[in-house]
């Protein structure tokens, strides 16, 4: 059987990847890639794929988490205590990875894919929990992630993965930023590519024929927007809502190689949806990433594709998936070869992990129902339907999910009615093409459209939850419940649209105010130290709080400013119109992290005679515990 499931990321899949640091390195490289462009395009003019036969398969992406739902770093151990080959390491050693066999498109093969996977996710909770009770999430975006958890002692130690993020900062030439902007913003800086770790995704795989390649290919990009809409299930990012699939945005930009002075041939970024439809040859969409994109790393070749091809057997083409393996479609095209038959399969990469493994099997079903179901009057698909409009649809899906308003052939139409009254029945069509079990198809369909009819997928159940939450929980409880809620349902294996909003009578969160996190103010206000001291006190009073941090032009924390300081200042003096708050600020304050005891806090403030405390995480600011708050809790 071919193996349909390949490396999900080449790069990484390898491990004798170096970065290209020398000319020789690149034109060697080079070299070998044209071959394998020259070998492709022959393939296809011979007529070399196979045909007549398709699979379905599928990588899952997951969460290791400890007992109390923050990231576990015990993915080594774990695939260790697992032992099997299906399972493999991620950039980030709260990450693993399931590869799936290949099953023929046809009966009950979904079913199969399910029970592969309950299997397998079976065995790697047996094995976490064995490790101090560690358990497995299935989610886009781990909500209880924070920026201290992306730092370079959780990445997986192994070199092919410290060549990608060297690589991608030497590219760049500067720190990796992310910018955000949804319900609320998200701004930061960060030093390594472990961003890209917050996401967690499903691949689905779908193996096609080359002579129907490029209308499918082409259809694969038109139905991305409508079929992300209902599969959305990322809105959360850091603590900070964003938009419904921020995978999409975060890893586009956290493996982004541009920066202003880099070459004019890289403005495309690496994670893209693509430019054009393809009109000619499946080759096109290569020899333009080839084209877009130069080489950043090399490995040891040790064939001649064009010569193995004249001696009859199908070429690796080495140097054309490491590079296309650089790059990161939504839709990729993958070629592979098993038993020297080669074939083109295409991957889909933007259906997010979770909700939970029927969920997961659903949409796989329906994305590979609506491809194989694509109507005649789509073939050709530019004369129906511009590339742009088809970009612009997988962008606003991304961004509102299962709300989005969709411009699908030139007609407004809202996702809900797309999905159910269009892609459903073609979904329908395709699968009974593909010879799969009717009941199988009622089974899966149907959790699509009761989505559709209680309008809930992954991303609207976490939202709903998370604000519902925020009225009785701090926010770092809010995560941690919304991820307890989320392992329960899927270790019984719910479909969300069946969830019910989180118990917090079952959960094990305590309700007890013990640390700092769960009294903490979180709404901040600062002032720069060259800010007059008379700001400080109007925006105390415009505000009502008593303690202003202070920060510097690198918005880094230097100071702290409390109301009683400012008690009896007399602005009527010339020199104390002009004083700043750095001529008064407290430069001797405490700082403690979100976890500290409040006890322990309450000894330092009386020892030290303080009467607030800042709470920095990762070097942040992200809260202040004042003698108010205290109070509170005594009273």
């Amino acid at each position: 059987m071919i193996n349909l499931v390949c490396k999900k990321k080449v790069l990484m899949g390898s491990q004798s990847v170096k970065a290209i640091t020398t000319q020789k390195e690149r034109k060697n490289f080079v070299y070998h890639l044209l071959k394998d462009v020259d070998a492709f395009e022959n393939m296809i003019q011979e007529d070399l794929f196979e045909k007549g036969i398709q699979r379905v398969g599928a990588e899952q992406e997951l969460c290791l988490v400890d007992k109390h739902f923050r990231p576990s770093l015990n993915a080594l151990e774990i695939l260790k205590k697992v032992d099997d080959p299906h399972l493999t390491t991620e950039l980030a050693l709260f990450n693993l990875e399931i590869n799936l066999d290949p099953f023929e498109l046809k009966n009950n093969c979904f079913s199969k894919l399910e029970h592969q996977l309950e299997d397998l996710l079976n065995k790697v909770h047996r094995a976490a929990n064995e490790i101090n009770e560690n358990k497995v999430v299935l989610t886009g975006i781990l909500p209880t992630l924070k920026r201290k958890d992306l730092v370079f002692k959780s990445m997986t130690p192994f070199q092919r993965y410290k060549t990608l993020n060297k690589v991608i900062k030497d590219l760049r030439g500067d720190d990796f930023k992310l910018h955000i902007q949804g319900v609320e913003d998200l701004i930061l800086k960060h030093n390594s590519i472990l961003f890209e770790a917050c996401n967690t995704s499903f691949q689905a795989h779908l193996q096609i024929d080359i002579d129907n390649a490029i209308d499918m290919y082409n259809w694969s990009q038109a139905i991305a927007g409508p079929m992300l809409s209902v599969m959305s299930n990322s809105p959360l990012l850091l603590g900070r809502e964003l938009w419904k699939e921020t995978r999409i945005a975060l890893f586009q930009q956290s493996v982004d190689l541009r920066n202003p002075s880099y070459l004019m041939r890289e403005q495309q970024p690496r994670v893209s949806f693509g430019n054009r439809w393809i009109k000619n040859s499946v080759l096109e969409i290569f020899t333009d990433d080839i084209s877009r994109h130069a080489p950043i790393v090399t490995s040891n070749f040790e064939e001649n594709s064009l010569a193995l091809l004249k001696k009859g057997i199908m070429p690796k083409l080495e140097a054309l998936n490491l590079h296309n393996g650089t790059l990161y479609k939504w839709n990729r095209l993958c070629y592979g070869v098993h038993n020297n038959i080669a074939h083109l399969r295409i991957e889909n990469r933007y259906i997010p992990s979770g909700p939970s493994i029927k969920d997961e099997i659903a949409n796989t079903a329906f994305w590979v129902g609506v491809m194989q179901g694509m109507p005649n009057e789509y073939k050709k698909i530019w004369n129906k339907i511009p590339f742009e409009n088809a970009r612009n649809n997988f962008m606003n899906a991304a961004k509102t999910g299962i709300d989005t308003y969709f411009d699908w052939c030139g007609e407004g139409i809202p996702a809900k009615k797309l999905i159910k009254d269009f892609f459903i029945p073609i979904a329908r069509k395709g699968l009974i093409k593909s010879n799969i079990h009717i009941k199988e198809i009622d089974y899966l369909l149907g959790i699509i459209e009761e989505r559709v009819n209680k309008n809930c997928t992954g991303a609207s159940w976490l939202i709903k939850n998370k604000r519902l939450l925020n009225q009785k929980l701090s926010k770092f409880d809010t995560e941690i419940a919304l991820t307890e809620s989320m392992y329960k349902n899927q270790v019984q294996n719910i479909p969300v649209s069946k969830w019910g909003d989180v118990d917090l009578s079952k959960s094990y969160i305590s309700t007890k105010k013990d640390k700092l996190y769960k009294i903490m103010s979180s709404e901040l206000f600062v002032v720069n130290e060259h800010d007059l001291v008379e700001l400080v006190l109007r925006v105390m009073k415009w505000n009502k709080v008593n303690h202003m941090p202070v920060v510097n032009n690198k918005n880094k924390i230097v100071g702290v400013i409390s109301k009683e300081q400012l008690t009896g200042f007399d602005f009527s003096k010339p020199a104390n119109k002009q004083k700043t708050a750095k001529k008064i600020m407290d430069t001797e304050f405490i700082s403690l992290t979100p976890e500290t005891l409040i006890n322990k806090a309450k000894k330092l403030m009386d020892k030290d005679k303080k009467s607030c405390v800042l709470i920095i995480e990762a070097n942040e600011l992200v809260g202040i515990f004042t003698q108010k708050d205290l109070s509170s809790i005594e009273s």
